[in-house]
């Protein structure tokens, strides 16, 4: 094995595999259920795992944030289940707090006139927050204090504030313990300084907070849907005084000061349970946790931390090249200000990158998948209800993980759609043929399990119908499997597929439509649609749902005979793959068709990218597959939806050129992605959260909201550039840009097939290229315009430049 291979598979973990086993004793909590009464007692690192500072992934602050922009500017902190925004101002901090799995609403099964699902907070519901914590420090106002900064340290999964006040350095650091399923922040200082102030905790709704005899603060509540939950915040000095008055702690003359935030509902993913354990006190369980936590040294807390979120972070390294000294001694907003109005800043590029990152691991490992927001609120009323949207949004959450390395925080996803599905498949059967619903089945027939286009943690749907989502679905499901090559987690999710696929046997109808030879020909259609938030609704074998449908026939065949399960039903399917009409070329605008029609019959300029499934997130369309006019008519397409759009929709057309292989394009859409968003505009808000104008829609009353999947789906774009692959084909830099070729280098990226690919080039050719197989065996490897197959055993490794 050559130093490059070594190093490359050893740099993430070499600072944890000299303590003693901790990353192999800490990577098995993954599997923890969220909020539980019980949990095991964490591994706690002997010695610090922190990466330095000077080597760390920073983005640096020189002043707090405003409360009042609490979702542009707090930074966020999440160990997949608890998440807060946090402020860093010395005097007056603040941490809003979010569990989840604390929703509003339920099964919302009672459709409307239309034969669709009402879509408001009161039935269907909405993801709420829990609770606000403010710290205040006495004698510690921003105008008698100097060297302020504030910064997320990615590298360690820390939001850190450092000032001077009078000869005393003092420092606060937080973040979200998944080991310890806590929010913890520490304050201390050097110098002689002292703490001296209150710390007050505020229900998000109105339930009261008060304090035992132990000290510690917290509250139990109840939401309209009889979901239960709790918080508790307990605070430990080193010495001085700590008082318990009320909803608020008083702390004098401490040196340094420890505080531990739990909290949770007593939601379980359980449909025979109606989705809630009634027996689980959620504020006993938090007060219990926090006392745990409590009684653990502030940087055992710390270290056991960091180690199990680095084992997670350092999977995936990213250099995108060098930036000027002038660049990198800006702040973080001041730095993105100035990279729009001039040069490129490709390490702020890669810092982007990995900042998604962050954000996966932070807001998915064993609760509830990643939602429109994530887990960062502002207030009770997001947008959209900050709901699971089926459409795209929640899909692009998870376009980034398992090739970034962190296929680990993917399975929320999966244990969300498992446990979804009973409720799923019996409200579809139950109510998608209502002779209400425009979408019915007009077979009669129905079967297995389809979705809305918003679901909820209840078994609930929310809007229209969406029959092609259960496919959509299923096909982020199987793309899993095309990273892991795990046979065990296709097992899990054969349910999931055969019921989709058992809902579109149903659902297909026969058409007559003219082929390529001009012969009339029985194809079989999807029935009454629309291309989702698209065109008219009352459109037969529009390409998105075509596209999907085939896509999951074929995955479903494919789980089948790996599993060597239901042969003859796998051979149902097939036929019914092989009459599939698929889109054709437009002899009117030269397009591929989004409806059975020559003329597009929606918006040319549209957000979604719907015809253009078989291109991203399908391999149908690739240039390496299709026929040449095929192709050019997604392109065309593509090139007519434009550049510009909100940053999902930019990141989505970013993935498409990237797979047409033109990295220039994908770079501009990037570029668009990270312009800064000013007052409110499209765009990067000064936390690198995604903002999204509202205002766009029609209303200019309406301002930018933070929605989070383009931080998922612009990385992910970035990536693309760098690797495409598919089952037994991987091809390297097929969409370098020119500001990323001069030199770079990626660790840890995966490759569909079962691969990590290890990569360096220099003048837009790879130099170095390593293999490891994490269960692949066999690939094509493209790279500097030849192809070299692979063939490795599961878990070995080739240098093969």
């Amino acid at each position: 094995m050559s130093d490059f291979t070594r190093a490359a598979a050893n740099a993430s973990r070499r600072a944890f595999l000299k303590h003693s086993g901790v990353v192999a004793a800490i990577l098995p909590l993954l599997g923890l259920p969220a909020f539980a009464r019980t949990r095991a007692v964490p591994v706690r690192p002997a010695v610090s795992p922190l990466l330095p500072a000077a080597q760390a992934l920073r983005m640096p602050y020189d002043s707090p944030a405003n409360e009042a922009e609490v979702l542009r500017q707090g930074l966020p902190i999440g160990n997949g289940r608890l998440g807060a925004l946090v402020g860093g101002a010395p005097d007056r901090d603040f941490l809003y707090l979010s569990d989840a799995s604390l929703w509003t609403g339920g099964r919302n099964d009672v459709l409307d006139a239309q034969g669709q699902f009402p879509y408001e907070k009161d039935n269907f519901g909405s993801f709420v927050m829990l609770a606000r914590l403010y710290l205040e420090l006495d004698g510690h106002a921003p105008a008698q204090l100097r060297d302020y900064w504030r910064e997320l340290d990615l590298s360690n999964g820390c939001m850190r504030v450092g000032y001077t006040l009078g000869g005393a350095q003092f420092t606060r650091t937080a973040f979200a313990s998944h080991p310890d399923d806590a929010i913890v922040m520490q304050l201390s200082q050097r110098g002689g300084g002292r703490h001296s102030g209150r710390l007050q905790l505020v229900s998000a709704h109105a339930a009261a907070v008060s304090s035992d005899a132990s000290g510690q603060l917290g509250f139990s509540g109840v939401l309209g849907n009889g979901l239960r939950h709790g918080a508790c915040v307990q605070l430990s000095a080193a010495d001085g005084s700590v008082e318990a008055h009320g909803d608020t702690l008083h702390f004098r003359d401490c040196s340094a000061l420890s505080i531990v935030v739990c909290g949770g509902s007593n939601y379980v993913p359980d449909l025979a349970r109606d989705f809630r354990d009634p027996d689980m006190d959620p504020q006993a369980v938090a007060r219990q946790r926090c006392a745990a936590v409590a009684q653990v040294a502030p940087d055992a807390l710390l270290y056991t931390h960091v180690a199990d979120y680095r084992a997670l972070f350092g999977t995936l390294q990213v250099d995108l090249g060098r930036s000027r000294p002038a660049q990198r001694a800006l702040d973080t907003w001041q730095r993105l200000q100035a990279r729009s109005a001039a040069a490129p800043d490709p390490e702020l590029e890669a810092l982007y990158l990995q900042f998604g990152r962050y954000l996966t691991i932070a807001a998915s490992r064993d609760g509830l998948p990643i939602n429109l927001q994530g887990l960062w609120l502002e207030n009770n009323d997001p947008p959209w209800m900050s709901d699971y949207h089926n459409d795209v949004n929640l899909q692009m959450n998870y376009w980034l993980a398992d090739q970034a390395g962190l296929g680990a925080c993917f399975d929320a996803l999966t244990r969300y759609c498992l446990a979804q599905l009973p409720a799923w498949t019996q409200i579809t059967q139950a109510h998608f043929n209502d002779p209400r619903n425009r979408f019915r089945n007009t077979s009669g027939k129905v079967a297995g399990w389809t979705v809305a286009i918003s679901t909820n943690p209840f078994g609930g749907n929310g809007w229209y119908w969406h029959p092609a989502g259960n496919a959509w679905l299923c096909d982020s499901l199987w793309q899993h499997y095309e990273y892991s090559q795990d046979r065990a987690y296709l097992a899990r999710i054969y349910p999931l597929l055969k019921g989709a696929c058992e809902f579109w046997q149903a659902r297909l109808i026969e058409l007559e439509v003219t082929g390529a030879d001009g012969r009339p020909q029985q194809r079989l259609v999807d029935d009454y649609d629309w291309s989702p938030e698209h065109g008219p609704e009352n459109a037969r074998g529009i390409a998105y749902a075509q596209e999907l449908a085939w896509n999951l026939f074929g995955q479903y065949r494919q789980a089948s005979a790996l599993l060597d399960r239901d042969a003859a039903y796998a051979a149902t399917i097939a036929e019914l793959q092989q009459r599939l009409y698929l889109p054709e070329i437009s002899p009117v605008t030269g397009q591929l068709q989004e409806w059975m029609s020559p003329d597009d019959l929606g918006e040319d300029r549209h957000r979604h990218l719907s015809p253009l499934m078989g291109l991203f997130p399908g391999h149908r369309l690739h240039p390496d597959l299709a026929p040449h006019e095929q192709v050019a008519a997604a392109r065309k397409l593509l090139e007519a939806r434009g550049m510009d759009s909100f940053g999902w929709a930019c990141a989505w057309r970013a993935l498409c050129w990237a797979r047409l292989g033109d990295g220039e394009r994908a770079y501009a859409l990037v570029n668009t992605n990270l312009k800064p968003s000013v007052v409110h505009s499209n765009g990067t808000a000064p936390n690198f959260f995604d903002i999204y104008d509202l205002s766009q829609h029609g209303d200019p009353s309406l301002g930018g909201v933070f929605q989070i999947d383009a931080n998922f789906g612009t990385p992910a774009a970035m990536l693309e550039m760098l690797l495409y692959s598919r089952p037994g084909h991987i091809r390297l830099l097929p969409a370098l840009p020119k500001a990323w070729a001069e030199q770079g280098r990626v660790t840890g990226i995966a490759a569909r097939g079962g691969f990590v690919v290890d990569l360096e080039w220099r003048g837009g050719k790879a130099t170095r290229i390593a293999l490891r197989s994490i269960g692949g065996t066999d690939t094509d490897l493209v790279f500097n315009g030849r192809s070299q197959r692979i063939r490795l055993t599961p878990g070995a490794a080739i240098d093969v430049l």
